[in-house]
């Protein structure tokens, strides 16, 4: 017989619960761990289905502002039906411990990916970048703000077929904060964020929207195509400056085979105040695609050809074909 939190008496430390049954769902194995939370591969016991089961620390369960934030919010998410969000089917609490229950997505988050592979294509890293931003300013429609946008709350699922080689989930929208009227800090005074990727407001500890979504996608997309975030330092304090006050290296330093275009629309999406970015993630993205493209507003056709000329080529003036990337294999992940 499955053993509940109480009778385990681990309610309070979900790295051992293991076998353990939480809110109609019996905990199999560890997927993942983070600063605030673990996942585990759990059994639906009331509808006998795999899912995704995240248990978060015991410090946030025991402050009652963000137990009930945490609530409200992972309901908000829930009501949000997006092909790149990881449906949420339930939250809540039981005896000491808040979890949420989330599809089980059999594949591998891309910070996995970018240790395995390094820098990928820029096809591979513009789709995926697409897909995250369709889902972020899903949520921005919600007045949800993400505010914690990282490769390892990107999932990445195989795809349909070759011409959409990759599904990408983002999730993690539990734990996301109200937009335009609260910072970068919860009431319990953590700080919430990752700092490779967090906007300078959320550092500042300003009022916080969907442009620093914007901005905390931008570090991820520079990663994806430089293998590193866009800021580099030896200790925190230093990173939390450079987010503040120093620009981001261009992109061609790392990428010399990209147009100099994209090293542009990456320090507009990084700008360090929200009203000099994009002001949706899918604008980012598109201007980006169109930078790596090699199209940009003064862009001209070539002029036409007169066959009867006798000079010139049917070619001449035409860009030059984009490269055949190789696109990555991602084998199925049972965590």
């Amino acid at each position: 017989m499955a053993r509940t939190p109480r009778e385990s008496g681990m309610a309070g430390r979900p790295s051992e619960l293991l076998g353990t049954r939480i809110a109609g769902y019996l905990v199999e194995s560890e997927i993942g761990r983070g600063g605030m939370a673990v996942v585990y591969r759990a059994r639906d016991l009331r509808l006998d289905r795999t899912v995704a089961l995240k248990l978060l620390a015991p410090e946030l369960a025991r402050n009652d502002t963000f137990r009930r934030r945490f609530t409200h919010e992972s309901r908000v998410a829930a009501a949000i039906d997006h092909p790149h969000i990881v449906p949420v089917f339930e939250a809540g609490e039981t005896e000491g411990v808040l979890y949420i229950a989330m599809r089980f997505v059999a594949g591998q988050d891309l910070r996995h990916l970018l240790d395995r592979q390094g820098p990928l294509p820029v096809g591979t890293a513009s789709r995926i970048a697409a897909q995250v931003a369709s889902a972020l300013d899903a949520a921005h429609g919600h007045d949800l703000v993400h505010r914690d946008v990282k490769p390892g709350n990107i999932l990445v699922a195989e795809g349909t077929d070759s011409e959409h080689p990759e599904h990408v989930y983002l999730t993690d929208f539990g734990l996301t904060k109200k937009s335009l009227s609260l910072t970068g800090f919860t009431t319990v005074g953590q700080f919430v964020g990752t700092l490779d990727y967090v906007a300078p407001e959320q550092i500042s500890g300003r009022p916080v929207d969907g442009r620093c979504d914007v901005y905390s996608l931008a570090c991820v997309v520079h990663e994806t195509m430089a293998g590193a975030p866009p800021f580099q330092r030896d200790d925190d304090m230093a990173l939390l400056w450079a987010h503040q006050f120093d620009p981001p290296p261009p992109l061609t330093e790392s990428r010399p085979d990209l147009p100099e275009a994209v090293d542009a629309v990456l320090a507009k999406a990084l700008a360090k105040s929200p009203d000099d970015r994009y002001g949706s993630c899918l604008q980012f993205v598109a201007a980006l695609r169109a930078a790596a493209a090699g199209v940009g507003p003064r862009d001209r056709p070539p002029p036409p050809v007169d066959p009867g000329s006798g000079t010139g080529s049917s070619d001449a003036g035409a860009p030059p074909a984009p490269p055949r990337w190789a696109l990555p294999v991602f084998p199925g992940h049972a965590g």
